[in-house]
């Protein structure tokens, strides 16, 4: 079924900003469109994954979606929503970074489906013969100094503590070159990316307009936060990533499962393939059993399943109910393929045999060598609380000494803090 891209994101609350005509165009055309994604890291984390289901949309509808990844833009770095200037990458690091995206973002795009197939591009392909010189003659004499500094993204760093390198004060224009160039060369249309961007993608619609009399449209999507205006993405352990050996299957499949109720009504729309008819009748079932949570588990396995496999959805919700139902017994009695199936993609913390040869204090292991908490008055309150368990057994005793003969397999010690969250403290 084709969607109605503008209409599609309008129920599922994501449309920002939309430039006057994007529209109409649409719906008159097979468009081709782009999002730009920074080699930051060799992988996706799930804030761009809110950009990938733009060009998934994007492409169900009909339209021919370009991913860019920035070879040359990953050099210069995006001052958009930063408050301090990032390192720049060197050429290996890069390299690595963008071979991991463009694999990432072959798992979401059809790139063999006829005339709206996807395609990959970098901007360094197109930058890299470029000279300095001939880049200000060709692109900076159309963009005055009065409008970029204009911009938000510019205003708020020059203004603040850390100012503003030259390097990135170029960024914005360089990314609307980036869009002259696919306007010219794929007949690309429109530029997508998350409301920080407006000014850096209206840069690049002002610039085909100056350069070349041509127009192009641009369109932006709502920032994801939390509920509590917190950032999105995050977890205990930092970022959640889309590579399995950065987030495991099972701890991606925990950050959506214990979203907030009122999250879980706007991720299900933002994340999942669920059409307006599924998700409202989830929320139906929602209201009436709020603690059977059925939007998370809809929300957790449409997007473990597409990011994962229908292999590792099932492990980790296996995974899940065992460590929600099982007791002290049924966790000793795990052993060699059973406990890495069991409990191999919980967060792990490697600590030396030497440092529980002869016993060492629960509330030491705890904090000092696996970090499990950030603090000894945190982990004393915990245990003191009955809110810590060791191999499902709890620990109520701050005094408690842990000797190697609590590890499983004389390796293994499940830690288990509050009702959800779970450790493995491995010896090395």
């Amino acid at each position: 079924m084709t969607l109605n891209f503008i209409e599609e994101l309008k129920w599922r609350g994501i449309l920002h900003d939309v430039m006057p005509g994007t529209e109409e165009l649409l719906t008159s055309e097979m468009v081709t469109g782009y999002i730009g994604f920074d080699p930051t890291a060799d992988s996706l984390h799930v804030g761009s994954l809110a950009q990938i289901m733009t060009l998934v949309r994007f492409q169900m509808s009909g339209h021919k979606p370009l991913a860019l990844v920035g070879g040359a833009t990953g050099m210069v770095g995006d001052p958009s929503g930063k408050s301090a200037e990032r390192n720049l990458l060197d050429a290996d690091t890069l390299s690595k970074n963008l071979e991991g995206i463009k694999k990432q973002l072959t798992q979401f795009l059809d790139f063999d489906c006829g005339a709206n197939s996807a395609e990959l591009v970098n901007n360094y392909d197109w930058f890299k013969n470029y000279s300095f010189l001939d880049f200000i003659r060709d692109a900076g004499k159309h963009i005055t100094v009065n409008y970029m500094m204009a911009k938000d993204s510019v205003k708020n760093r020059i203004n603040g503590e850390s100012g503003m390198s030259f390097t990135e004060f170029s960024y914005q224009l360089i990314q609307g070159y980036d869009f002259y160039y696919l306007w010219k060369e794929k007949n690309c249309k429109i530029q997508m990316g998350g409301s920080d961007q407006w000014g850096n993608i209206t840069t690049g619609t002002e610039f085909i307009r100056r350069k070349a009399s041509g127009e192009a449209f641009a369109l932006t999507t709502q920032l994801i936060k939390k509920s509590d205006g917190t950032k999105f993405g995050k977890s205990e352990g930092g970022n959640v990533w889309l590579d399995r050996n950065k987030t495991s299957p099972y701890k991606f499949y925990q950050f959506w499962l214990n979203v907030t109720d009122e999250d879980a009504k706007s991720y299900i729309r933002i994340f999942t393939l669920l059409n307006q008819s599924e998700i409202e009748a989830l929320e139906a079932q929602h209201q009436i059993a709020p603690h059977e949570r059925h939007l998370q588990k809809a929300l957790a396995k449409d997007v473990t399943i597409r990011v994962h496999s229908m292999e590792d959805y099932h492990q980790a919700v296996e995974t899940t109910e065992f460590l929600f139902k099982s007791k002290a017994d049924d966790v000793v009695n795990l052993h060699g393929e059973a406990f890495d199936k069991m409990l191999g993609g919980i967060d792990t913390f490697e600590v030396s045999k030497n440092e529980v040869i002869n016993g060492v204090n629960l509330v030491n292991l705890l904090v000092d060598l696996a970090s499990v908490f950030p603090s000894k008055t945190e982990a004393r309150k915990m245990v003191t609380g009955n809110a810590v368990s060791i191999n499902k057994s709890k620990m109520a005793d701050v005094n408690a000494v842990i000797t190697n003969e609590h590890f499983i397999d004389d390796q293994f010690l499940l830690v288990s803090k509050g009702k959800k969250e779970n450790y493995l403290i491995k010896l090395v």
